[in-house]
């Protein structure tokens, strides 16, 4: 009786959760790790790379993996807590090897990289890759292509014909190559949060990471950006092209954009803000001329503004808006025309819990909280942190001296103020974890590679 190995294909197993023996869960798949070699033998499969708590990225051998599928992968004995490096002799499989283009050995077909099939060996741990799916044609690669969002192995999904062959079918996989895509990469983290896009990111090389920066859409790089490490946002932004960059630029939080901009040269900076919408760019420039770690240099210019002769149903449905951040989201600013800031004279603010309480026709003027004090854009971070936290707000509004309400200052622009400037570059490398990981030894010793 032939004995049948396990295949999986590596889309389904991005952000997979990793559980110890235990049955605890310790991080999720971010990576597998492989090491290409000579000739047309399969690659063989070092091991996975686990994010594990804070974010912390760690290398986890293929000998220290007991179970793998697209459920769960299980890990088990020894576990190397440094933080995952790359070395030059290995591959990143989801990271390099999607999206790439390669030929078939038999034809010379150019083929696009859409998956890749991985399987243990018999009576073994030791897992290589044995099959690759590919689209034919150069620009192959589908957004909703990938396993489970579309076709499986072998259909053609409608652009050109997909078929699964062996690893020694295809060629190329070691050349450099320019200009590779990312549609099929980006596939396999379409569920992840911008800060968790981020951390996929900040991990890629600058090539690759330039490649997937470029295959987002505005929006969805914006959000990511707002979550990345000044470094990467400039390095990012630098090899966009200018009208892209502007484009990126108005789809950020203001206040996150002003802070972007303000650490490219005073030339280039000036370049993106003649290219931005004037209303964009106006909104930016206002919020660049405040001091940083003020009121008004920690604060948005778009709270949710309503009129005094607005409802609590019209609040409602403004909060409604998925895409306000629940800071944002938390309380509505009553001001006199006009509704967008600077606005009329400031009323007061109603705070979300106090819309629940009130019939929908009720005035918001009716209930606004009109004690409590706003703050001038001038005032510095400790005394803004002291307002938050003596007052129970998560967000606060701030007024300049005619009583025009000019933005709001949300808690979490305070915290990213607050926190050490590298928070960042921390939160996606990772600290070290102190004590077990649940059944899973730690160790700091030899990486096992």
């Amino acid at each position: 009786m032939a004995v049948v190995t396990p295949r999986v294909f590596v889309s389904h197993l991005a952000g997979t959760p990793v559980f110890d023996p235990n049955g605890d869960q310790v991080g999720r798949l971010r990576d597998l790790v492989a090491l290409l070699r000579v000739g047309d033998r399969p690659p063989r499969l070092l091991g996975v790379v686990v994010e594990v708590i804070s974010r912390r990225r760690i290398f986890v051998p293929m000998t220290r993996v007991s179970g793998v599928d697209t459920g769960q992968i299980v890990i088990t004995g020894v576990v190397n807590m440094r933080r995952f490096e790359q070395r030059t002799s290995e591959t990143l499989v989801l990271g390099e090897l999607l999206d790439r283009r390669v030929q078939l050995v038999e034809t010379g077909e150019e083929v696009t990289v859409l998956d890749i099939g991985i399987t243990q060996l018999p009576a073994r741990r030791d897992w290589e890759i044995e099959k690759v799916f590919v689209r034919k044609g150069r620009g192959a690669g589908l957004r909703q292509k990938i396993l489970g969002r579309g076709a499986a192995p072998g259909k053609s999904g409608g652009r050109g014909e997909a078929l699964t062959v062996e690893w020694s079918a295809v060629t190329g996989f070691s050349l450099e190559e320019h200009g590779q895509g990312a549609e099929s990469l980006l596939a396999t983290f379409e569920q992840l949060r911008p800060a968790d896009l981020a951390g996929v990111l900040h991990h890629l090389s600058p090539k690759r990471r330039a490649e997937v920066a470029a295959a987002l859409d505005d929006d969805r790089l914006a959000d990511v950006l707002e979550e990345l490490p000044e470094d990467d946002q400039v390095e990012i932004l630098g090899k966009l092209k200018d009208e892209r960059a502007a484009d990126v630029l108005e789809a950020m939080d203001p206040d996150d954009a002003a802070d972007l901009l303000s650490e490219l040269p005073e030339e280039e900076k000036e370049r993106l803000l003649t290219l931005m919408r004037p209303e964009e760019a106006a909104d930016v420039r206002r919020l660049m001329a405040y001091e940083e770690r003020t009121a008004g240099g920690l604060m948005t210019t778009e709270p949710i503004v309503l009129r005094p002769d607005a409802t609590v149903a019209d609040a409602l449905a403004r909060v409604r808006d998925p895409d306000l951040s629940p800071a944002l989201a938390a309380q509505v600013y009553v001001c006199r025309p006009p509704d967008e800031t600077p606005t009329g004279k400031y009323l007061g603010l109603v705070h979300f819990q106090r819309l629940l309480r009130d019939p929908p026709f009720t005035l918001v003027s009716s209930i606004a909280d009109t004690d409590l004090p706003a703050l001038p854009p001038d005032t510095p971070l400790p005394e803004v942190t002291s307002y938050l936290a003596a007052y129970n707000m998560v967000a606060a509004p701030v007024v300049d001296e005619s009583g025009a309400l000019l933005g709001a200052v949300t808690v979490d622009d305070v915290l990213d103020h607050l926190l050490p400037d590298d928070w960042r570059e921390d939160g996606l490398h990772g600290h070290p974890v102190a004590g077990p990981i649940g059944g899973v030894r730690q160790e700091r010793g030899a990486d096992g590679r």
